[in-house]
């Protein structure tokens, strides 16, 4: 009798147990993916965070927990605080142009938020940075808890100048937390930055991101709807030359493609 109550305790342990799932961590490497084709010339590393199944897949997990500087990803971040600080309105606030002649010539023009993040407007997001100010910047960035969370000596180039640095596995863990609605910003403000990074939507899929890079370092960050599987992802690329965000972008979505997680 004692021995079939000792066998029935354990199996109800593992029954209840087996309801809950920790963040499981499968090496990208057990798939059939020639990831070293896909970086090729690159150092380069993909963490994916499956909402589905609470698992994470890593590719190159040391570059996944390595902080460098998020450069133009964070512009996801100055969104969220513009927003909430009310600095900014909505997705349609103006700002204008200050006639400076930028080599990008889609900076060379007024913008809003939405045309600014789509083309990575850098003015405008240091016109936000500097309307947000240091105190309630560090303020979010603290609450939030992202990256290292410095600003360093100017407002308007922290994100860019190595001053805030981010991890790969840090910028999964932040993107899933806007999807799960986990950050400490209002419903509104969460839904206008989630519509203002979708890059393509169509048959059931949605695809949102944004890239950011410095010459030498590539970032592609983002989150991936396809029929009820929720995604989010961040892809890291280092080179002395030629890491650029939207080379970032396109291995990511070979990855993608690879683990037939988008056509």
């Amino acid at each position: 009798m004692k021995n079939f109550v000792l066998i029935f305790l354990l199996i109800s342990i593992m029954v209840f147990t087996s309801g809950f799932k920790n963040e499981d961590q499968v090496d990208l490497k057990d798939n059939n993916v020639n990831f070293d084709k896909i970086f090729k010339d690159y150092e380069g590393t993909f963490v994916l965070y499956d909402f589905n199944n609470n698992s994470y897949f890593k590719y190159n997990e040391v570059q996944a927990n390595q902080r460098v500087s998020p450069c133009s990803t964070f512009k996801i971040f100055n969104s969220l605080v513009g927003l909430q600080t009310g600095v900014v309105k909505d997705e349609n606030t103006m700002k204008k142009w200050d006639e400076k002649k930028y080599s990008i010539k889609s900076w060379n023009k007024d913008h809003t938020l939405k045309t600014a993040i789509a083309n990575s407007v850098v003015w405008y997001y240091q016109d936000v940075a500097c309307d947000i100010g240091r105190d309630r910047m560090k303020n979010y960035l603290d609450k939030v808890g992202y990256g290292n969370k410095e600003i360093g000596s100017r407002i308007d180039m922290f994100w860019l100048d190595n001053s805030l640095k981010i991890s790969p596995k840090e910028q999964v863990d932040f993107l899933t937390k806007l999807y799960k609605e986990e950050l400490p910003f209002n419903d509104k403000v969460i839904n206008i930055v989630k519509k203002i990074i979708v890059l393509e939507k169509e048959n059931n899929i949605i695809f949102s991101g944004k890239t950011g890079s410095n010459g030498k370092l590539g970032w592609f960050v983002g989150y991936l709807y396809n029929n009820g599987n929720r995604y989010t992802f961040a892809t890291n690329i280092k080179a002395e030359n030629g890491a650029y965000g939207w080379k970032a972008k396109i291995i990511t979505k070979n990855i993608l493609r690879e683990l037939n997680l988008l056509n």
